[in-house]
C-alpha cells in the first residue's frame, strides 16, 4: 500500500468519524426545569445593657436642691423592619403603688431605700416603663441600636442613711 492511499483512508476516516460525531451532537436533546428557592427570615432580636452609675449622692449640700443625673445604655440590635418595643421592669425593690406603666423605682441598702426614676428622654419628662405604652418603640435596622437610659436621683431625699443603694431592672425587647 502506498503512502498516499494510507493518507487517503485516514482522511476519509476522519471526515466519517466527524459527520459521525455531529451527527450525534445534532440528534442529542435537551430539557429544562426551573429550581425554585425559598427562604424565611424570622424576627430576632439581642439585647445588652450598660450600667448607670450614679455616684456619690449628697443630701446635705450638693444634692439637697440639684437632682444626680447619670445615663446608661440598653443596646438592642434586631431584624431588619421588625417592630419592637423596649421596656425597663419596675425593679428589685418598688415602691408603694407602683406599676409597669408607672414605676416606682427605689434603690436599697439593706432595709434602706433611696427614690430614682428612669426617663426615655434627655429632659427627663417621658418615664420609661414596662409597658408597650411606656417603653420605647423601634423599628429593627440588622445593626446595633445603642438607647439612652436617663437616670436621676431626685434631690432633697434627706431621710437616706450613708451606705451604698443598689437595684436591679430588668431591660426586656419585645419583637
Amino acid at each position: 500500500m502506498s503512502k498516499s492511499f494510507i493518507r487517503s483512508i485516514a482522511i476519509a476516516s476522519g471526515l466519517v468519524l466527524g459527520v459521525i460525531a455531529g451527527a450525534s451532537a445534532a440528534s442529542a436533546g435537551t430539557a429544562t426545569a426551573n429550581l425554585g428557592t425559598s427562604a424565611s427570615v424570622t424576627a430576632n432580636c439581642t439585647i445588652s445593657t450598660a450600667p448607670i452609675a450614679f455616684g456619690a449622692y449628697d443630701p446635705i449640700v450638693a444634692n439637697a436642691s440639684a437632682n444626680l443625673d447619670q445615663t446608661g445604655t440598653v443596646t438592642v440590635a434586631c431584624t431588619n423592619g421588625a417592630s419592637v418595643a423596649v421596656t425597663l421592669g419596675q425593679g428589685a425593690n418598688a415602691g408603694a403603688g407602683s406599676s409597669d406603666a408607672a414605676p416606682v423605682r427605689q434603690m436599697s441598702n439593706g432595709t434602706d431605700m433611696m427614690s430614682y426614676s428612669l426617663y426615655a428622654d434627655s429632659g427627663r419628662t417621658t418615664v420609661w416603663g414596662n409597658t408597650a405604652g411606656t417603653g420605647v418603640a423601634r423599628t429593627g435596622t440588622g445593626v446595633a441600636d445603642a438607647l439612652t437610659v436617663y437616670g436621676r436621683v431626685g434631690s432633697g431625699q434627706t431621710s437616706v442613711k450613708a451606705g451604698n443603694y443598689s437595684d436591679t431592672v430588668v431591660a426586656t425587647v419585645t419583637f
